[in-house]
């Protein structure tokens, strides 16, 4: 077998490949198009078609497609052969520069919001050369841009892209105020962490709830869960082990950093963190990987969960999105220096991020509210709804050093005085991690822990970027008119430190009396659910913010806002009307075919033993019979309520019954249908157990 430097990238036109095949005026000028966004001209786009085309076919590719994000949450793409008619009547490979620079798939089916009609048609893709073409299966993928035939954005990345240069020109404005001529591009990295769950496939075949909804509608709690907390960072199980070496082959070949694999807390969860890379394609790789885990699951008989809340009892899955902030030169930016000069610029940026956070919470939990998600949050699992940030105490010390004015007691006693004295640099590890907290900062990054597990990070980061952004044209619209730069730049940062203090929280996010202090004395908002924060997307504030840096129209925003309450609403009425289904077809026959050889059986005692008591299945009878009668009329209630919510009136409305109304009923049916396990044998059971899934991968 080949060693892995070999066959790392080989599915990947990326920049080895490109200088390869590639005159050098044709080289140059996609780098240059890839590095400061120049407009690429049509000749060069045809050199580079020609070339990618070859390298495809050379590998086996057939066809081609653009790959995009729309907003569906998954991929999409429509394949295109490379043959073309020859004269002779055979045919020839071909792949043109228009062809690689935009495509037509039909967009009238992918969830706009309003943006576009339904009967019409035209979507248009458009190439993104920042991140590298890549063959999967037979067919060469293009990550490409997805708008409407009018201009709108009707996919993640568009403005994904959009932020990331809106956050470039704000930050080049702010390292031009230190004296930073030699800079062109700041971009934003991102690592984000994978949780999954793997279960048998024949297991996972006979659950209809996971085949429907990806998560568990039914299943009481088994003897043994995570109690023993012998899984995490465990010995990973010889089936196991052979997905994980499979599936890192196949994200090597395609250029995937796939770094660290291991156990996490549940049964049957594990993880997956890459090493950083460039935000639009860290995003393009965690949609691949996702793909490339269910599609290598399957060839081991397994299924990976991506769900954040596959079954009740046990840790859900979230995505940490770990962030920072680099130049072209491979300075990053969040990073504390050695020098006065690198110590102001890094608190500058640290306080631009403090300052986003703290102004712009709500769009930081929007980014992330999903159905799924909302069972996750606020679950002493993971970060609570409320969004706070951790600093570790020596940075909240030296930042209440500059607030208040007085000695930094840390490495040498320096008074806080930017542009004079030094921060003492301290490593990333000098505190502890907090993993309570929602948007921590661990050295030379935040890790943005909310994202769930199935989400793209495309929109965490949108906001991530937009409104930290924003934080800095403040700041370079104050500083850039200073008449004494060090002087304003202290006032600044102390201001920032005094305005927004009350986002920092270096504590245990899980205590009660947090989310007290947070809501009562803080002021920070609490929005537990996604129809209590998506309708927040179109606050004044929110609208202005996104539009004014042109991340996001008015009109997109709005679109988005009806797409995801729409698939919040649908996400859980699926899950309602699987749970009737199930209810009705599977458990009540099997509980009640139980309880009927238990009376037969009863009476073949008595007929037997004349007087015989049978204490035992009369009392399981009569439980049995009762929890029969209490699932059939809860079963009956959430039918019936599923089909009031159609009538609730507009989106909103129809969001807040799904959460009040058929939520709690669906809680209610599976409370019956839960106890009703414990009572009945295996054999009758219509499914595999939570003790089957958890533990049947060996």
């Amino acid at each position: 077998m080949a060693a892995v430097p070999e066959y790392f990238g080989s599915m990947v036109f990326d920049d080895r490949v490109m200088k390869a095949n590639l005159s050098a005026e044709v080289y140059q000028s996609l780098k240059k198009t890839i590095d400061e966004g120049a407009k690429l001209n049509l000749g060069v786009a045809n050199a580079v078609a020609a070339a990618m085309k070859d390298w495809a076919v050379a590998q086996g590719a057939t066809h081609f497609t653009h790959w995009f994000q729309p907003l569906t949450g998954i991929t999409a793409e429509k394949h295109d052969s490379f043959i073309t008619p020859s004269p002779d009547g055979g045919v020839i490979m071909e792949f043109s520069g228009r062809e690689l620079i935009r495509g037509e798939p039909d967009a009238s089916s992918f969830p706009s919001g309003g943006l576009r009609a339904t009967f019409e048609a035209r979507g248009y893709t458009a190439w993104d050369p920042t991140s590298y073409a890549f063959i999967k299966g037979k067919t060469l993928c293009i990550p490409t841009a997805f708008c409407s035939y009018s201009g709108e954005a009707l996919d993640k990345k568009t403005p994904l892209l959009r932020s990331m240069e809106a956050l470039n020109r704000q930050a080049l404005r702010i390292l031009r105020l230190f004296g930073n001529d030699t800079v062109k591009r700041v971009s934003t990295a991102v690592g984000p962490e994978q949780e999954y769950f793997l279960v048998d496939a024949k297991m996972y075949e006979r659950r209809r709830d996971l085949r429907f909804t990806g998560r568990t509608l039914f299943g009481a709690k088994p003897p043994k869960g995570q109690e023993m907390d012998d899984h995490y960072f465990g010995v990973i199980k010889p089936r196991v082990a052979a997905f994980m070496e499979d599936l890192n082959e196949e994200l090597w070949k395609l250029g995937v950093l796939a770094k660290t694999q291991h156990n996490e807390v549940a049964p049957a969860q594990h993880e997956l963190a890459p090493i950083y890379t460039t935000t639009n394609i860290a995003t393009d790789h965690n949609q691949l990987t996702m793909e490339i885990m269910q599609k290598v699951a399957a060839r081991h008989g397994l299924v990976c969960l991506l769900h954040e809340k596959p079954f009740v009892g046990v840790n859900g899955s979230g995505k940490h999105n770990n962030w920072s902030i680099s130049t072209d030169a491979g300075v990053n930016l969040l990073s504390p220096g050695d020098t006065p000069y690198e110590n102001a610029q890094f608190l500058l940026f640290l306080c631009a991020v403090i300052k986003a956070v703290d102004d712009y919470q709500d769009l930081l939990r929007i980014s992330v509210a999903t159905a799924g998600n909302d069972h996750r949050l606020g679950a002493n699992e993971a970060p609570p709804a409320v969004v706070s940030i951790f600093l570790g105490d020596e940075l909240n010390g030296v930042l209440e050093a500059i607030d208040h004015e007085t000695p930094y007691q840390g490495a040498a006693r320096t008074k806080m005085k930017l542009g004079v004295d030094i921060l003492p640099k301290f490593s990333k590890d000098t505190t502890d991690r907090n993993r309570t907290s929602p948007f921590a900062f661990t050295g030379n990054k935040f890790e943005f822990r909310m994202v769930g597990s199935s989400d793209s990070i495309a929109c965490a980061n949108i906001m991530i970027n937009t409104a930290v952004a924003e934080s800095l044209k403040l700041y370079a619209d104050r500083l850039e008119g200073a008449e004494n730069f060090p002087a304003a730049l202290q006032e600044l940062l102390r201001q920032t430190i005094r305005e927004h203090k009350r986002i920092i929280f270096n504590g245990n996010g899980y205590d009660d009396a947090w989310i007290t202090e947070a809501t009562e004395k803080r002021g920070l908002l609490n929005y537990r659910t996604t129809p209590d924060c998506v309708p927040h997307l179109l606050d004044e504030k929110n609208v202005r913010l996104l539009t004014s840096h042109g991340v996001l129209t008015l009109e997109e925003l709005t679109s988005r806002y009806e797409v995801m309450m729409e698939n919040y609403c649908k996400t859980i009425l699926i899950e309602a009307n699987t749970m009737v289904d199930m209810a009705r077809t599977e458990i009540l026959p099997a509980v009640e075919s139980f309880a009927l050889d238990t009376a037969r059986g009863a009476a073949a005692k008595r007929e037997l033993v004349p007087g015989c008591p049978c204490g035992y299945e009369s009392e399981l009878v009569k439980k049995l019979s009762a929890l029969t009668d209490q699932m059939a009329a809860k079963t009956a209630e959430l039918e019936q309520a599923v089909l009031e919510v159609s009538s609730a009136g507009d989106i909103a409305q129809e969001a807040a019954a799904v959460r009040d109304v058929i939520l709690c009923k669906m809680g209610q049916l599976r409370l019956a249908c839960d106890e009703a396990e414990t009572l009945t044998p295996k054999k009758y059971w219509p499914f595999p157990t939570y003790g089957d899934l958890l533990f049947g991968v060996r």
